[in-house]
């Protein structure tokens, strides 16, 4: 009992001490990050349909690039260490030539307006579309309700256009064979509620170098050609403008060298690919401030990082997982990594909720009570895929205290993947994803700069920041006060899962099966607290494996009483 008392005391002084240093990274923050700047980023990348290697996807690395330049990172000659801030612009030949979109219109013949016009929904163009002839094609469109080879054997399609109410890809090879000139279709999830935004498409691509081209409809354009179909022969005449070109893929990698373990780091990424404002010219703009920020704070010596601090920009995933493979010992000083991916919502416009994705903790197994996947869906977790690790609960405590002093909703989803987040868990190092969802207006053309929120993106840098500065520098301190916040939170989901289970076995539910979940999450906690031993910079002493004995200790005994209450 007295040690017990001893260690609770222990905490308390020990909590105080090492909340104080992520409090002050908070005022820093709070009062440093500028979302003014992190919106006029988005709103200058969200200009341009953005793909590896053209036009808007170079326009934006070169602007993030000038924004590093200014706040007081210098171009890296040789090691991207060798300064205190430094910057590179990696370029890479590319496989594929690059493609950007420029025009597009179709227009029902004796119609005055356009049926659809790119002015107005610029995802029309599928990515690898080439061009019509400048002057357009006008041709006979065939509405095909149904859409199977037989029959499309069955009709003379050459030299005319296709128009069915699947996804234009599923119908070129057929096309192609048919010997029509072009193909129309429609692709909306439930979630964007097309028939209330009639006006949205979600962006897709097509097969490159394809001799027949595909556009994309809205609901209501497509609900309008299908009507004029329907009542009898039907003209559309079709210009299609686009690009296609040799080019380079650019990724810019700017640091701020640790002081005492420079090898050591975490890594914040966020993708420039794709056309949409929140995804992801939002994360963008707020990781680009977030840099802009901790330089300012660097240079008037209020944060001296003693590990690494990386900020990239790339294409998705892509650039990510090279940073991680190309250089294995650079790799093995990845400690943490994130994602900034749709974090600017306008919640109240889109629908979306901000969410912290978990690294796969049992909840991506097991997903009840409060915990939801999001409509992205589940991902193939197994047991063996499971991530014990401080990280998920660690972030989620610094979001959740500055949602409660910006009164900003914080919420988290278990682990789908599908982000930049992915490449980390893939080679064992702790990743997560900052982003919203669900979102009506998701990869659709209507995802402009009128959805994003300022604040929304200031909250997320403030989060990311904090978390990262009090991680990069952490001490004994940090690491116990973690190790009492994990153990708490552990703690509490067992309950949770102890009055679920309980629940379920009244249902009739197998008492072994329910007990086994609340093993896996015993388990998970307990291996989770063990990871805070590699937290501080410096192990001066043995405090914190004392620490993370206690708190497995209690984790063990407050299972023990859980798992012989099953019955």
């Amino acid at each position: 009992m007295k040690t017990r008392i001893l260690f609770t005391l222990l905490f308390a002084a020990l909590g105080s001490y090492a909340q104080t240093t992520t409090d002050e990274y908070f005022k820093l923050t709070r009062n440093g990050f500028n979302a003014k700047n992190a919106y006029e980023t988005t709103a200058f990348v969200e200009k341009y349909f953005r793909v590896p290697g053209n036009t808007g996807f170079n326009a934006s690395i070169h602007y993030v690039e000038s924004i590093l330049k200014k706040a007081g990172f210098v171009e890296q000659k040789q090691n991207e260490l060798e300064s205190p801030l430094t910057y590179r612009i990696e370029k890479r030949p590319m496989k594929s030539d690059t493609w950007e979109p420029v025009d597009a219109n179709i227009d029902i013949v004796g119609e005055a307006s356009p049926l659809i016009t790119y002015k107005t929904n610029r995802n029309m163009i599928p990515i690898n579309c080439g061009s019509t002839p400048i002057d357009g094609i006008t041709a006979e469109v065939v509405f095909l309700a149904k859409t199977s080879a037989e029959e499309l054997e069955k009709q003379d399609l050459k030299g005319k256009i296709i128009f069915s109410e699947n996804h234009p890809a599923r119908l070129l090879a057929a096309a192609v064979k048919a010997g029509a000139v072009g193909v129309l279709g429609y692709s909306m999830p439930k979630y964007t509620q097309p028939e209330v935004h009639q006006t949205s498409i979600q962006f897709g691509s097509m097969k490159a170098n394809s001799e027949v081209w595909t556009l994309l409809l809205s609901y209501a354009a497509k609900e309008k050609l299908k009507s004029a179909c329907l009542k009898g022969s039907t003209k559309l005449k079709v210009n299609i403008q686009t690009k296609i070109y040799p080019s380079e893929e650019l990724t810019i990698v700017a640091n701020v060298k640790g002081s005492v373990k420079p090898d050591e780091r975490f890594v914040f990424s966020a993708h420039i690919q794709e056309p949409g404002t929140n995804d992801n010219a939002s994360g963008v703009g707020t990781l680009a401030e977030m840099a802009r920020l901790t330089a300012e704070l660097y240079k008037a010596k209020k944060i001296a990082p003693q590990r690494t601090l990386t900020f990239l920009w790339g294409d998705e995933i892509v650039s990510t997982r090279r940073y991680i493979v190309e250089d294995t010992l650079r790799a093995k000083g990845i400690l943490w990594g994130m994602s900034l991916d749709m974090v600017g919502e306008d919640t109240e416009k889109t629908g979306g909720s901000f969410l912290i994705e978990k690294m796969p903790d049992p909840s991506a197994i097991w997903t009840r009570g409060s915990d939801k996947h999001t409509e992205w869906g589940a991902g193939n977790v197994s047991e063996k895929d499971l991530f014990p690790h401080y990280f998920n609960d660690f972030i989620f405590d610094i979001c959740k205290a500055q949602g409660k002093f910006a009164n900003w909703t914080v919420n988290f989803n278990p682990f789908e993947g599908g982000s930049d987040h992915t490449p980390f868990l893939q080679n064992k190092i702790p990743g997560l994803l900052m982003w919203h969802f669900t979102d009506v207006f998701y990869h659709t053309d209507n995802d402009r700069i009128d959805k994003v929120s300022p604040t929304e993106m200031k909250n997320v840098g403030i989060s990311g920041l904090t978390a990262a500065y009090t991680l990069i520098s952490a001490n004994e301190n940090t690491a116990t006060t973690t190790i009492s916040q994990v153990k708490t939170d552990g703690l509490t989901r067992l309950k949770t899962e102890f009055e679920l289970s309980k629940k379920a076995i009244a249902a009739g539910k197998s008492a072994a099966e329910e007990k086994h979940i609340l093993e896996v999450w015993s388990k998970w906690y307990i291996d989770a607290l063990a990871t805070i031993n590699k937290m501080p910079v410096k192990a001066e002493t043995t405090r914190v494996g004392s620490a993370i004995k206690f708190a497995t200790n209690e984790i063990e005994k407050q299972t023990k009483l859980y798992l012989e209450a099953l019955k």
